[in-house]
């Protein structure tokens, strides 16, 4: 679980909630469907306007890397590129074949068998790096998802707002039912900037950071399977890699020092 996503929305959530309270409030003033159908059914309306449905779900599916970390460590996998490195020296490159049927990242399992093939070194990376491009433009709309409905759900909660003020204008003859409603009114604008701020924006953020860090291993796989292919000595490739994380340097250097 990621503790600084789960935490953030806790704090924020309860933050707001709490100063509420303090102030007089009641948690049950923000609860207003009316309001809600308005914002959060515009907002769906006017993402799908803008995105392909297939984007729409690929960033639905992708939500769930906000709150949980499911990328590998890049120190294991320092480890297992250095242990095909160790066997390529000692029995050939061709001796991995074996074990590239056995790897589960595609992108790793593709690069390296390209390598047990013979391909040439500068093929694999035209190659791979064209599929990394590929990836990278695919992936890109996912953020752009939530960053629209970021930019939509403030300004559909001010719509909603003044709707509600519409419904308040006739009214006015009596001034209770209209302080009433101009404060259920305005709750439509609280859901459009709350959920902009505090979750539609920050979860884009997020989902940039993870996809980065994907993209990142992935650039260190095609360069550790290039680097075996080319004969590089494995001590050379685990330190070679290792400048691609901080961690993972950090651990390479204190293997380093006696």
């Amino acid at each position: 679980m990621d503790k600084s996503s789960l935490a953030g929305i806790g704090i924020a959530v309860g933050g707001i909630l709490f100063g509420l309270i303090l102030e007089g409030g009641k948690i049950t003033q923000l609860v207003q469907p009316t309001a809600a159908m308005i914002v959060f059914g515009g907002t769906l309306g006017a993402v799908m306007l803008q995105f392909p449905l297939r984007v729409i779900l690929a960033a639905v599916r992708r939500l769930g890397q906000v709150f949980v970390d499911n990328s590998r460590s890049p120190v294991d996998l320092i480890a297992e590129i250095t242990s095909y490195a160790h066997k390529a020296r000692k029995e050939g490159i061709v001796s991995l074949d074996k074990d590239a049927e056995h790897i589960h990242d595609p992108f790793l399992r593709k690069a390296l068998m390209l390598a047990v093939d013979g391909t040439e070194p500068q093929e694999i990376r035209s190659m791979m790096e064209l599929e990394l491009d590929n990836q990278a433009e695919h992936h890109e709309n996912i953020p752009r998802v939530f960053e629209a409905a970021g930019g939509f759900s403030p300004t559909i909660g001010i719509i909603g707002a003044v709707l509600g003020l519409i419904q308040v204008m006739q009214h006015l003859d009596d001034i209770s039912e209209v302080g009433r409603g101009i404060a259920v009114a305005f709750v439509a604008t609280i859901y459009g900037v709350g959920a902009a701020n505090l979750f539609f924006l920050p979860v884009a953020g997020k989902i940039k950071l993870r996809m980065r860090q994907e993209q990142t291993l992935r650039e260190m796989m095609l360069e550790g399977v290039i680097s075996i292919l080319e004969g590089m000595n494995p001590r050379m490739i685990e330190t070679k890699l290792a400048g691609f994380f901080a961690e993972a340097h950090e651990n390479a250097n204190k293997r380093a020092t006696p």
